[in-house]
């Protein structure tokens, strides 16, 4: 008996010390936490059931804007990390049995990817589960781990909210006890969306509803400043140095996506301006990228996988070509910066006698920003042109001035 009561009481020692050993020490999550930028994001899942075919067009078209809202956003003094995900849902292709749903983008900064699989999305006829796809989107995305980082869901579609096997209510309360707010944009009318439980999944997920008219098509404010923009984003590929197994591909989605962009004025726009911004990253196919943020060493790449024109080089003419390429890149993109403000500026006085359009990009921007701000998040105002940067006439708003040293 007295080493039945021995053994028991040092097993009962050695879960208290295991106890408290995991009190005390730091996890290895939390490790990773502090060590993060702050984040962003953002979950979009869409209906793309027979009559969605307006919505995809404005997926499409305002995906740039909705990542050029973000461009001047900080907390703490940093600029936060962005990363998008996209689902499909409520189309009777897919399959039946995993909720007519599909993840197409798991949560990625892989800008032009994203706009590759928006453009192949097509609609047919389906069941519509909320529910189900929200579930799906809390459970299997990477969100981050970081209650101080803003993480988002934004569900669009036009059928009740209620349809399907999975509890909207369930869905929704799972989404907010894992921090992720859940956004219902309602495709038709007001009183629809209420009457469908759409804003009923808003509110209790801590999110906003919204109502749009995805029919609508983009409205777009030329501006004086357009054609040098787009035209300085094309240029911007000549920077590009593909490396690596895939770099020749990317390169060619790269430039392919330009194309597909092209086709709606506001998209090309928009797209160069997200160009210029550090979240167009493409590190894992493109040495400037690659070499700035410290992922490869050029003395360490293979002959056979870097671009054609720099096999024949040596170390330091590597070097050389990556800096000149990447000096090059800054130059371009501060004058896009430069461009875009005055664009902004003009377009804004514009939209004064203009009413807002009414569309998914608009309704996204107008709830992710504000949630953004309660999360601590800051818009910094850009910098006004100055005499010698506004340029005065159409000659000159094609010829931007030079960048000026920082």
């Amino acid at each position: 008996m007295k080493r039945i009561i021995i053994y028991l009481t040092l097993i009962a020692a050695l879960c208290v010390g295991n106890i408290s050993a995991r009190e005390t020490a730091p996890t290895e999550t939390s490790q990773d936490i502090s060590k993060q930028k702050p984040r962003i994001q953002m979950a979009i899942l869409l209906d793309t059931s027979g009559s969605m075919s307006g919505l995809i067009n404005q997926a499409r078209t305002e995906v740039w804007t909705i990542v050029n809202e973000f461009i001047t956003a900080q907390k703490d003094g940093v600029s936060p990390e962005f990363e998008l995900a996209l689902y499909e849902y409520g189309k009777s292709s897919l399959a039946a049995d995993e909720g007519y749903l599909r993840m197409i983008v798991p949560l990625t900064n892989d800008l032009d990817l994203v706009s590759q699989e928006l453009f192949a999305l097509a609609t047919n006829g389906g069941q519509e589960y909320c529910g189900w796809v929200i579930q799906d989107a809390a459970n299997q995305l990477q969100w981050s781990q970081n209650p101080e980082d803003l993480k988002v869901i934004f569900v669009a579609g036009n059928e009740p909210f209620t349809q399907g096997p999975v509890s909207h209510k369930d869905a929704c309360r799972l989404s907010i006890s894992k921090g992720i707010i859940v956004n219902t944009i309602h495709c038709g009318s007001e009183s629809d969306g209420v009457s469908g439980k759409w804003k009923d999944g808003a509110v209790l997920a801590d999110g906003r509803f919204l109502n749009i008219d995805h029919n609508s098509r983009i409205a777009h404010i030329p501006a004086p400043q357009d054609e040098e923009i787009a035209r300085l984003g094309a240029e911007l590929n000549t920077t590009y140095l593909a490396y690596g197994a895939d770099g020749s591909a990317m390169l060619e989605r790269q430039s392919a996506q330009d194309s597909l962009n092209s086709s709606a004025p506001a998209a090309k726009v928009q797209r160069a301006v997200s160009k210029s911004s550090l979240y167009y990253d493409n590190a894992r196919w493109d040495l400037v990228d690659a070499v700035e943020a410290e992922k490869v060493q050029l003395e360490n790449i293979d002959k056979d996988k870097l671009p054609e024109e720099m096999k024949n080089m040596n170390i330091e003419e590597r070097k050389q070509y990556v800096k000149e390429n990447a000096e090059k890149r800054k130059e371009l993109q501060h004058k896009i910066k430069l461009l875009n403000q005055m664009r902004k500026d003009y377009i804004a006085q514009q939209q004064k006698e203009n009413a807002a359009a009414n569309t998914l990009g608009s309704a996204i921007i107008e709830a992710v920003t504000s949630q953004a701000r309660e999360k601590n998040f800051t818009f910094q105002s850009a910098p006004a042109a100055d005499e010698n940067q506004q340029p005065h006439s159409a000659e000159e708003t094609n010829n931007p001035i030079s960048p000026k040293a920082d």
